[in-house]
């Protein structure tokens, strides 16, 4: 039940100047990607604002996901939060309306103890039939999945991957060699370890980064599986300080401010989150010929 292989954006969600969802800046995100090599989309994640959005908004921004790509690459829909009914109820809802797969971050704010983690997901997998990839951002969510507890829930067939956002190399390593990477899959979901993670068995990235450059992160994937490890490497390095500034604050306000300078969102936000610094802006507009230069692939 492989999901994809290579760069899967983690798309921004684009408001209106009212806070409202900017659906025609929406379908042309989606097009963009289908154009640019993206391997496959991820919608309503961390990175689409998913803990602002109402559940109505959630299934509509999926639904319409969907509708656009038409099967061309896999969808898949983050739908978790830190209440298993509510979660199951979502991600009953984003199955119906036809995604490929889910998301589901560990429970944050509540945790969990070592069994309700446990149980928390094997319930969610028991309510659909889709694959399910779990998603362990420690540093937002002050949440830990163990090694055990990923080798345990890989017996599960419906939970089949992971979205690794440890940052933490040495547990990559160690889930690496716990699970059957040929039965389950390790995503990386930072930009700036998109290749250490590939060099460990990592079957790509959900990536911040291709909302700016997806061309070039599928590249960065591409030329590891084909052999072409020297450019994989080179390209992760040349990318490097444009991913650092990315990150300049808080996931997803750099990217939002990169994508409304390139043309193709309001500088929106829904709060708490709010627009950039002046430092953040100038830095990201100093940047934005860079950006243009690598998508004129010089």
């Amino acid at each position: 039940m492989e999901i994809f292989t290579g760069s899967a954006v983690a798309l921004i969600t684009p408001f209106d100047e009212t806070g409202a969802i900017d659906w025609p800046a929406f379908d042309a995100l989606l097009t963009f990607h289908l154009e640019n090599q993206t391997d496959a989309l991820v919608i309503t994640g961390t990175t689409g604002e998913v803990s602002t959005l109402t559940d109505e908004e959630q299934i509509n921004l999926i639904k319409r996901a969907v509708e656009v790509v038409e099967g061309k690459i896999p969808i898949i829909a983050g739908t978790g939060i830190n209440d298993t009914r509510h979660t199951i109820e979502l991600s009953i809802k984003a199955q119906a309306v036809g995604v490929d797969a889910l998301l589901l971050v560990t429970p944050y704010y509540n945790k969990a103890n070592h069994q309700g983690m446990l149980l928390h997901f094997t319930k969610i997998a028991d309510a659909v039939s889709i694959p399910i990839i779990l998603y362990h951002v420690p540093g937002r969510t002050g949440a830990t999945l163990t090694v055990e507890q990923v080798v345990e829930l890989a017996q599960h067939p419906n939970i089949v991957a992971i979205k690794d956002a440890t940052g933490d190399l040495a547990y990559t390593k160690a889930l690496a060699n716990q699970v059957d990477l040929e039965q389950f899959s390790i995503y990386s979901g930072n930009d700036d370890l998109i290749y250490d993670i590939l060099d460990l068995g990592g079957k790509g990235v959900i990536s911040v980064l291709a909302n700016v450059l997806p061309q070039e992160t599928h590249q960065i994937c591409q030329s590891y599986f084909e052999g072409d490890t020297e450019i994989s490497h080179q390209l992760q390095n040349d990318y490097a300080t444009l991913i650092n500034s990315l990150f300049a604050e808080v996931n997803p306000i750099p990217v939002k401010y990169m994508m409304h300078l390139m043309g193709y969102n309001q500088n929106a936000y829904r709060l708490p989150l709010w627009e950039p610094s002046e430092q953040v802006k100038k830095e990201l507009e100093s940047l934005l010929p860079v950006v243009k230069h690598y998508q004129k692939g010089e």
